[in-house]
């Protein structure tokens, strides 16, 4: 493990694996360095062609915490693991990471190649206001130590999982790792709630940009995909047949070898 200090001090910890030209994962809700189509795992199967950067962002694993957070702070989390990457990365984004490096790329980081896969644009402006509310919410349970109650609040209302799967979901060993991560859900919901505003943002995206979202994600997800696509100059568009939200990191390293080795 390494850490690279970001412009307010903040300890960011990473690994790297692998040789190659350098690219950076960026996870979304729920995950830190180690999740398996934004961290280890994937990193693994990409090291062959690429020197894998997997991190924690601020409030997850080995990394430190500022607070008050603002998406501002964790692109300059990503402009510090850049740095220390050699000054230009390659950036893979899943989720709402995937929205984070969309922002970061627009602000002129630099970032030759970016990909992202299902960042979670809201096209629908009372729903990411609605967010905003909720994620005060999620705040307020975490701070509380209602840390079980801000990760079912989020699967139910963000996620919009139905209650009978969530209570089967808390059964499962994972859940305390959920928990452990409650803290930072506010994160990703609030640059979850930019949806509009990012899109407005994404004609100064300069990186030659991927696009991407599973066969058998829901419509809505698969439509507001192809929308954040035609608002990026140039960027391609891609469907990874059969894939839903929980993407199989293998589908993920083809076409990240694909696309980034071109």
């Amino acid at each position: 493990m390494h850490t690279v200090k970001s412009a307010d001090g903040t300890s960011i910890a990473f690994e790297t694996t692998g040789n190659g030209p350098p690219l950076i994962l960026v996870g979304g809700a729920f995950c830190d360095r180690t999740a398996p189509a934004s961290g280890t795992p994937l990193a693994d199967l990409l090291a062959q062609r690429f020197t894998v950067f997997s991190y924690d962002r601020r409030g997850r694993g080995d990394s430190g915490d500022t607070p008050p957070h603002a998406l501002e702070r964790e692109v300059e989390d990503l402009a510090a693991l850049i740095t220390a990457a050699g000054g230009s990365a390659a950036v893979f984004g899943n989720s709402s990471g995937g929205l984070l490096a969309l922002d970061a790329a627009a602000r002129g980081l630099s970032i030759p190649k970016l990909v992202v896969y299902e960042p979670p644009v809201i096209l629908d402006v009372e729903r990411a206001r609605a967010f905003e509310g909720l994620a005060k919410q999620l705040d307020e349970a975490a701070a509380g130590n209602r840390r079980s109650e801000a990760v079912e609040l989020y699967f139910t209302k963000v996620m919009q999982m139905p209650a009978p799967a969530v209570a089967q979901l808390r059964k499962a060993p994972m859940w305390a790792g959920l928990e452990h991560l409650a803290h930072t859900l506010s994160y990703d919901l609030l640059i979850t709630a930019r949806g509009p505003l990012l899109l407005e943002q994404m004609p100064a995206v300069r990186a030659a940009t991927l696009v991407m979202e599973g066969g058998a994600s829901p419509g809505w997800m698969r439509e507001a995909i192809q929308t954040l696509a035609r608002a990026i100059p140039g960027a391609r568009h891609r469907t990874l047949e059969g894939q839903t939200h929980a993407v199989d990191p293998k589908a993920l390293a083809r076409a990240l070898e694909e696309f980034l080795g071109e």
